[in-house]
């Protein structure tokens, strides 16, 4: 899972490095491995940094005003496909044909057979293992294929199409073609978001932003959202924005779990409010206890897991009638335990990243309330500190249903063996995380309560829950060489010094 936003200021003499650097801050949660911006400036040219780590740390105040020009992408990273390696942080450049930056949200589930074409066909270099430099090198070779010294719209929509007849999964991206303007598609199923805005500019012109999520584009002032619908494409230059469309004739399917845990609850995707949706959740999951518990119900107080769960627990609870607190005090400094490779390190973080509070658990039953159950690795940890600090009985409820097969769009929950409710029952996931007991949504209120802000929404990608993937090329072949590129084993492999080039300017004076 990633983050993407491009911008365009009207003002040529202006700088988007300051903007993009605050777009990625508002998008960190969507990666914490790795973060970059290229920007263009006079005659074309492009400024670059990226490395591994946060936003803060990537970036420092010199390297942001060294780079120039009005037009800029920036991704934030979290590898579902390659290495953590810094040459795969993004955005990826090629300088033929034209001078190209892409940055891209999402999963090739093609990407072997790409590989092959590049290689044996487009003859062209791929420096990575990522699938995202796979994407560009698609594009670029179909954008060469116009023989043309200078491009236009039409060309640009041309190679396009070519991408979209040839590249199957999730993706979302923005990208740069130097000197001419700013570019952004979306995959045919909408699986990944992507939305821009517009702001009027000092000088009487137009700026425009791109993002994965509305958030940025309200922090920094932009109005009149519009989302990039399934298999279209926008492309922003100095004059205006052309929009094209690629690809139809898939159904719409998004992903829902952007609205269960990823995106922020102040963001608006498709139209749909995930602040609401999660409210709604959060009712339909009361609904699923009071079933499960019936007459049993001896809940004393209702408890979320920070962060995103806070919405729903809060519905939950008013519709139990049930008290609400916070139980757990979390530190900010650390990362989203879900996204962090390596199942060793993801317990060692869950202790670091929350505090139990005494007096919130001590002689009651508690009801914790979470987005979801994964691997079960931190919902066993949490479990442990309430019990530690003096609960009775300990249920655990999920506000989304239980996750039994890998995602291949972009979220990296991949390998089945390490997903705790595969081949398990609900019983045995709540003997395994150490649960009094263990309640899950139920599917198709999941999918109402997303549903019911947006009825021309009537499919999601629920491909994690019920292993029925949008994009018909997904066998038992293809997970199981997921799972040898992906389980916790490969990740904890380190590269060995060297093995890759990084291609990138240091701006290091």
């Amino acid at each position: 899972m990633c983050g993407i936003t491009g911008l365009i200021l009207a003002d040529s003499s202006a700088s988007a490095s300051a903007e993009l650097y605050e777009g990625l801050g508002l998008l960190q949660h969507r990666g914490q491995d790795a973060a970059g911006i290229i920007t263009c400036g006079d005659k074309g040219r492009l400024y670059q940094c990226k490395g591994n780590g946060m936003v803060r740390d990537v970036f420092e105040p010199r390297q942001l005003v060294s780079l120039k020009g009005a037009l800029g992408v920036g991704h934030v990273r979290y590898p579902t496909a390659g290495t953590s390696s810094n040459a795969e942080a993004q955005p990826f450049y090629v300088n033929s044909p034209y001078g190209i930056v892409l940055a891209h949200n999402g999963n090739l589930t093609n990407s072997r057979e790409l590989r092959d074409f590049v290689d044996h066909e487009a003859h062209r270099h791929v420096n990575t293992d990522s699938d995202s430099e796979l994407l560009l090198n698609i594009f670029a070779d179909h954008l060469n294929k116009t023989g043309k010294f200078r491009v236009n719209e039409e060309d640009i929509f041309s190679a396009l199409e070519g991408v979209y007849a040839q590249c199957i999964g999730g993706y979302a991206c923005v990208g740069i073609i130097a000197g001419f303007g700013l570019l952004g598609f979306r995959d045919p199923n909408g699986i990944r978001p992507l939305i821009y805005g517009e702001r009027k500019a000092a000088n009487g012109g137009t700026d425009y932003m791109l993002a994965s999520e509305s958030v940025v584009l309200d922090a920094l002032g932009f109005t009149n959202f519009t989302d990039v619908l399934p298999g279209e494409a926008v492309i922003i230059t100095k004059t205006g924005i052309a929009k094209h469309q690629c690809r139809d004739g898939q159904p719409f399917t998004p992903d829902i779990f952007e609205y269960v845990y990823f995106a922020r609850p102040d963001s608006i995707m498709d139209g749909v409010s995930v602040y609401k949706a999660r409210l709604a959740m959060g009712e339909a999951l009361a609904t699923a206890v009071q079933t499960a518990l019936g007459r049993h119900m001896d809940i004393d107080v209702v408890i979320p897991v920070p962060d995103t769960s806070r919405c729903s627990a809060l519905q939950c609870s008013y519709k139990l009638g049930i008290l609400y607190r916070e139980g757990f005090v979390k530190n900010r400094y650390i990362g989203r335990t879900f996204i962090m490779p390596g199942q060793q390190q993801r317990k060692k973080s869950v202790r670091r990243k929350l505090n139990a509070m005494n007096m919130e658990f001590a002689g009651k039953n508690v009801l914790l309330v979470d987005d979801s159950i994964v691997r079960g690795t931190t919902s066993y940890e949490i479990i442990q500190m309430a019990r530690e600090a003096g609960a009775k009985k300990v249920y655990f409820a999920s506000c989304a249903p239980p996750i039994r097969f890998p995602n291949v769009y972009g979220i990296d929950m991949p390998t089945r063996k390490e997903l705790v409710a595969h081949n398990r029952t609900v019983e045995q996931v709540a003997a395994e995380i150490g649960a009094d007991r263990v309640i899950y949504q139920n599917l198709r209120d999941l999918v109402d309560s997303v549903r019911k802000f947006n009825p021309a929404m009537d499919q999601f990608d629920v491909s994690v829950f019920n292993g029925r993937y949008i994009t018909g090329d997904i066998d038992d072949e293809y997970l199981k060489h997921l799972e040898n590129l992906r389980n916790d084993n490969a990740k904890d492999k380190v590269a060995p010094a060297g093995e890759v080039i990084g291609l990138h300017n240091s701006l290091v004076a």
